[in-house]
């Protein structure tokens, strides 16, 4: 069965990227451009797991993957976060929230790829 990716960023340069890559690597794919639209698409996409940048309107990253991660319904999707800001204090509190890995921007698309791969052992 497919694995389906979830990505959520406001920059539609980073979306059309990262659409490109994870579809080429075999993954179904959709994308939301803010928070409350995020937590929409993961009630009705399902996804396996979420690429969350960490700014975002209307709802942060930090808040959906709070609210991914306390709700039974959607506790068990995988969440990476993303973000130009990768000093400790951000990339612990993406954590603490329960993100399960933390990537800084710029980075690698094949990394990036390898690390979903190896997330969802596809």
């Amino acid at each position: 069965m497919t694995k389906r990716i979830l990505i959520v960023d406001d920059e539609p340069n980073i979306v059309t990227s990262l659409e490109f890559v994870m579809e080429r690597a075999g993954f179904e794919v959709t994308a939301a451009a803010d928070g409350q639209k995020a937590l929409e698409l993961a009630a009705s996409f399902r996804p396996d797991l979420v690429l969350l940048d960490v700014m975002l309107r209307v709802k942060s990253g930090y808040e959906v993957c709070q609210q991914l991660k306390s709700d039974p319904a959607s506790r068990d999707i995988k969440i990476v976060m993303l973000s130009a800001k990768g000093r400790d204090v951000e990339v612990a509190k993406g954590l603490e929230l329960g993100a399960d890995a933390y990537v800084t921007k710029p980075f690698s698309t094949r990394e990036l790829v390898a690390k979903v791969r190896a997330m969802l052992d596809a």
